[in-house]
């Protein structure tokens, strides 16, 4: 009966002093200003946001009550975690608008004191921010920043929390310039300018397919005799692909297409006995009709200033454009010459197609 009474008793007082801590006009933290060590030369810090689970306040502290009794305090920083850490940087971080903008998003800032037996305390800072580069319609990941200090001080020292939350804020800040620093120059969410240069692509060993080249025409060796009667002597069936490559140096993301033009000889058919120069040369022009077309797709691309966070949107969608062009222009070539049969309309091709042809420098 008498331990019965004790437990509630001890209960009783738990509960008391639980409200007496309520009760009490806890000071929030003010992060003092001290000038960083570095200057940033690759960014500059738009805004600092706070997505942690709790975001009531940052700290758990061991003090002494007025009967000199140890309990915690919870206590945040002035203004919350996301306006301290703004301010802070504000007065503290040069800020170059000239520069790219980041976001640092705070994922952990918790300082956690515990008593020890010994009578001094322990405490322990964990901290765990993200830093995003900012434009103009979404923001990218760039890297993460994770660490933890710790700290034993005599049960008097009640002024360790706010360099010990500072220093781990300067620690996270030197860690990312110091990366951005390293990775300004490599990373292709921080390059500044998309260049791209093409190339004819092209096969040391010739298979199947045949890319497009001046001095490799077709030839009647590339046509199988598997056309059956029908109105069509001859028939090729030419495409346009690309392969690309792309890397980053200092600051810039080299983009290299190498333009496929090609035709793939099992899909070249004649009829039995009909192997004449004429006929050979309309099946030539609708190799040479997704040339220039190909062409036209590097001069489309050449001018365009690429975006750097998304330069394959709009290179894709220059090529189904592409496409479509050749589709429309071997329709068209095919009905103005009546597949060949228009030997009038056959020479105002041949003419149109040369002509575009040494333009582009494919042909002298």
């Amino acid at each position: 009966m008498t331990k019965l009474f004790l437990l509630l008793f001890a209960a009783g007082c738990i509960s008391l002093f639980g409200a007496f801590i309520a009760r009490q006009n806890i000071s929030p933290i003010v992060l003092q200003d001290e000038k960083l060590s570095f200057t940033p030369h690759e960014f500059y810090i738009a805004d600092v946001v706070d997505e942690r689970t709790d975001r009531t306040t940052v700290a758990s502290l061991i003090y002494k009550d007025a009967t000199h009794a140890a309990g915690l305090k919870q206590v945040d920083l002035q203004g919350g975690a996301a306006a301290a850490i703004r301010k802070f940087v504000s007065h503290n971080l040069d800020r170059d608008t000239a520069l790219r903008p980041v976001i640092v998003t705070i994922k952990q800032l918790n300082l956690t004191e515990s008593a020890l037996l010994s009578g001094q305390v322990s405490g322990k800072l964990t901290i765990a921010f993200s830093f995003e580069l900012q434009l103009k319609y979404r923001t990218v990941h760039l890297t993460d920043y994770s660490s933890g200090i710790r700290y034993i001080r005599p049960a008097n020292r009640t002024d360790i929390a706010e360099p010990t939350l500072r220093h781990g804020i300067e620690d996270a800040l030197a860690y990312f310039n110091t990366w951005m620093d390293q990775s300004a120059a490599t990373n292709s969410a921080l390059a500044k300018e998309v260049k791209v240069t093409f190339t004819d692509y092209n096969e040391k060993q010739e298979g199947d397919t045949i890319y497009y080249a001046v001095n490799r025409p077709l030839t009647w060796n590339d046509f199988g005799e598997k056309l059956g009667p029908g109105r069509f002597e001859a028939e090729i069936f030419a495409g346009i692909g690309y392969a690309e490559e792309a890397e980053v140096a200092k600051g810039i993301i080299h983009i290299n297409i190498a333009l496929k033009v090609y035709a793939t000889k099992s899909d070249c058919l004649v009829k039995a006995g009909v192997r004449d120069k004429y006929t050979l040369n309309h099946e030539q022009r609708h190799f040479d009709i997704e040339k220039l077309v190909g062409e036209h797709f590097k001069q489309k691309i050449s001018a365009m200033h690429l975006p750097v966070d998304n330069f394959d949107g709009p290179i894709n969608v220059e090529y189904l454009e592409t496409l479509r062009e050749a589709t429309r222009l071997q329709k068209q070539y095919d009905a103005e010459t009546q597949h060949g049969v228009d030997q009038q309309a056959q020479a105002r091709w041949n003419e149109k197609i040369d002509k575009e042809l040494e333009t582009y420098g494919i042909k002298k």
